[in-house]
Formats: structure tokens, C-alpha cells, sequence
């Protein structure tokens, strides 16, 4: 059975930093990705991929669970290496949730995650992918990605954060948790 594959592949007009897509996002995190339509909270959760507020990250957080299974992943586009370094992501900032811990303190680790600058972007020596992406042609382009990238961590941390703590009832979901160990095609960031 083959990963499953970002749906923003046929995209027109993706601008793209190496062959790294810069998507439009559903944001509240100033940045220089275009900003899609907003959606009530209530919706947030519940977006389908036909709704024009769908975003790669809402496509993330979907796509996360299933994913994590696969060793290897086929390539098909720029929007795929969005697709992993989302997920990716997803599973360094759910290793900083222990069970139990409360959500204010849950929210204070992973934004802290978010909010570290200093982090490898394609093209750095400490990046675990630089194989399969190619680093920004210019300073100017390798800082417009790190921007993008921090508005993508900043974002899909709140998300997530969000569908952890869903239930109200103050502890995390064991299903999210479930997922810390695993390593999407055995890389973490």
C-alpha cells in the first residue's frame, strides 16, 4: 500500500524556494505565506479537503497518523516535501507532550519548539533531508524559507495542540500520544 500523497501537487502557480513549495496558509502567525479565507473554530477540526480554508497543514495533521507507518515515501512534487516536513515536525513537537501534563504546560513546551529560531532549513549541514530537497539559491531565498517554515511550525503547533487537548478534559489524547515514538521513514528533525 503506497503513503498517501498531498493533495496540493496539482497546485497552479506554486511559488517554490528550491523545490520546496511555499503554500498558502490558513494563519494567524505573520509571515510570507498567502493567507487563505478564515474559519470559525468550531469548523477548524472538521475542514474537508473540498473547503477553499483546506491548507497543507490542516492536510498534515490528517495525513500524520497514516503516514508515520511508512519507511519510504515517494516524492511527487513540492507540495510532498511540505507534506514531510510537516510530518516530521508533527512528531518532534508530540515528543515534547508527556501524558498527563496539563495543557498550559503542554502549550509552554511546544512553543517553545515553535518559537526557536535556530533550526535547520534544506541546504544546512544539520537538515536530515538535504538529500531529497535543494537548498535556497540565495541568502534572500533561505531566509524567506525560514520565515515560511517558522509561520508553518508556529501554526501547525497550535493545531496541534488544539486537537491533543480536544476532548476537554485537561490530559492529552492517548490516540495523538500513541504516535511519539514513531519515526516517518525513520528521520526526525
Amino acid at each position: 500500500m503506497p503513503a498517501y500523497h498531498s493533495i496540493f501537487l496539482d497546485e497552479p502557480n506554486q511559488q517554490t524556494i528550491g523545490n520546496f513549495a511555499l503554500l498558502p496558509l490558513r494563519t494567524r502567525t505573520r509571515g510570507p505565506a498567502q493567507q487563505l479565507p478564515a474559519v470559525p473554530p468550531a469548523e477548524e477540526q472538521t475542514l474537508t479537503a473540498e473547503s477553499p480554508s483546506y491548507d497543507p497543514l490542516d492536510e498534515i495533521l490528517s495525513l500524520f497518523r497514516a503516514n508515520t507507518f511508512f519507511r519510504n515515501f515517494e516524492i511527487k512534487g513540492p507540495a510532498d516535501r511540505v507534506l514531510i516536513y510537516g510530518i516530521l515536525y508533527v512528531s518532534e513537537i508530540l515528543g515534547k507532550i508527556k501524558p498527563g501534563i496539563a495543557r498550559r504546560e503542554a502549550e509552554k513546551a511546544v512553543m517553545n519548539v515553535a518559537l526557536d529560531s535556530n533550526f535547520a532549513i534544506p541546504g544546512d549541514a544539520g537538515f536530515p533531508l538535504n538529500q531529497a530537497y535543494e537548498a535556497p539559491a540565495d541568502r534572500n531565498e533561505a531566509e524567506v524559507l525560514r520565515q515560511y517554515l517558522m509561520q508553518v511550525r508556529q501554526e501547525l503547533a497550535r493545531r496541534l495542540l488544539d486537537r491533543v487537548f480536544a476532548d476537554g478534559s485537561g490530559v492529552p489524547s492517548k490516540w495523538w500520544l500513541s504516535f511519539q515514538k514513531r519515526k516517518f521513514m525513520g528521520k526526525q528533525l
